[in-house]
């Protein structure tokens, strides 16, 4: 059986393929900041919920890209999670 990062490797070769995940890096961007200001405040998933009073599942569908939060959700994250919430907009590699 094939790792999941070999598979991965021999479908960033197919030009289709290495477009739609590219597209998708904004949300795993997004994703990988939300599980780091988590387990940056010591907390579990569920932890996390319970602050926020919402349920583990909601949490673990933000972190996983499935659902895209709205500003709301991110300032309450942020609250929940002791940072900051910071929005940019920054200059595209092909601009």
């Amino acid at each position: 059986m094939s790792k999941a990062r070999d598979l991965h490797e021999r479908w960033m070769k197919d030009p289709a393929y290495r477009t739609e995940f590219e597209a998708l890096g904004p949300e795993f961007d997004l994703a990988k900041t939300l599980i780091e200001a988590r387990t940056r405040a010591g907390l579990s998933q569920e932890e996390l919920a319970a602050r926020m009073k919402t349920t583990q599942s909601v949490i673990a569908r933000l972190e996983g890209g499935r659902v895209r939060p709205s500003t709301r959700t991110l300032e309450r994250i942020a609250l929940a999670t002791g940072t900051h919430l910071k929005i940019s907009f920054e200059q595209a590699p092909n601009a």
